[in-house]
């Protein structure tokens, strides 16, 4: 996926997730785990919304995410004391080791299997400080195949009109398809595509997959709450640390 056409409609389509909040949330539990934590790698940027944010608490930030037109995105929010790296998280790699790792809105979901997930996972703990922490979310099986499963989503605003259609595969596998439509100056819509699928797996998955890459659940919790996950939930939030 290349991510082009939807760096371009990104923010647009996501005023509703509150950046500043969820990076208060996050900012948190780095603290409960690491109250000395400094250097942060926001992995997955994306466009830098949460990355701003966190360089506004305090943190020295460094976003990373795989594509060129998100980060370029993200380079015109930041005043340049933010240090932006196109780079895959399976190919993670650092100038040193960090205190704290963050990776949220389910982008450790997006990655194409388990195999390359726990390379990234890997490349995580490698670079992690000894007391560093990750924190984490991921969509859950249950969000898979009871919320994304087969269903359409129509969004619109000003800027575009998008239609995100899914096809649930099963074993936590879900193929998105998004259609961007934008209105030109003549009247017409002009139309983008991107394509990609999620992959959930279960607590038990992601808790052996951890353990492999040299990492352990410290703390899980149901989105945006301090509360255990539970069957229902549909993202749950981890924060691991180095096994």
């Amino acid at each position: 996926m290349s991510y082009e056409a939807f760096a371009e409609y990104y923010d647009s389509l996501t005023q509703n997730v509150g950046y500043r909040e969820r990076a208060e949330y996050i900012d948190r539990l780095i603290k409960a785990h690491e109250p000395d934590a400094n250097l942060l790698v926001d992995l997955a940027c994306g466009t830098g919304s949460m990355t701003v944010e966190f360089a506004a608490m305090g943190y020295d930030v460094i976003g990373v995410d795989m594509s060129e037109d998100m980060l370029s995105k993200a380079r015109e929010k930041s005043d340049g004391g933010i240090l932006y790296l196109c780079q895959r998280m399976q190919e993670l790699d650092m100038y040193g080791t960090v205190d704290a790792f963050v990776c949220t809105l389910d982008s450790l979901n997006h990655i194409e299997s388990r195999e390359e997930l726990c390379r990234a996972l890997s490349r995580v703990a490698l670079f992690m400080e000894p007391d560093g922490v990750f924190v984490f979310d991921m969509n859950t099986p249950y969000k898979h195949e009871f919320v994304l499963g087969n269903n359409t989503f129509v969004y619109e605003n000003d800027r575009v009109y998008c239609v995100w259609q899914n096809d649930y595969e099963g074993d936590g596998r879900v193929n998105i398809a998004l259609d961007f439509f934008e209105e030109q100056e003549n009247g017409c819509y002009e139309r983008y595509c991107e394509d990609f699928s999620e992959i959930a797996y279960s607590y038990d998955e992601t808790c052996e997959m951890l353990g492999g890459a040299g990492l352990k659940i410290l703390a899980a919790y149901d989105e945006m709450t301090l509360e255990p996950p539970n069957d229902k939930s549909e993202r749950i939030v981890f924060v691991a640390g180095k096994a």
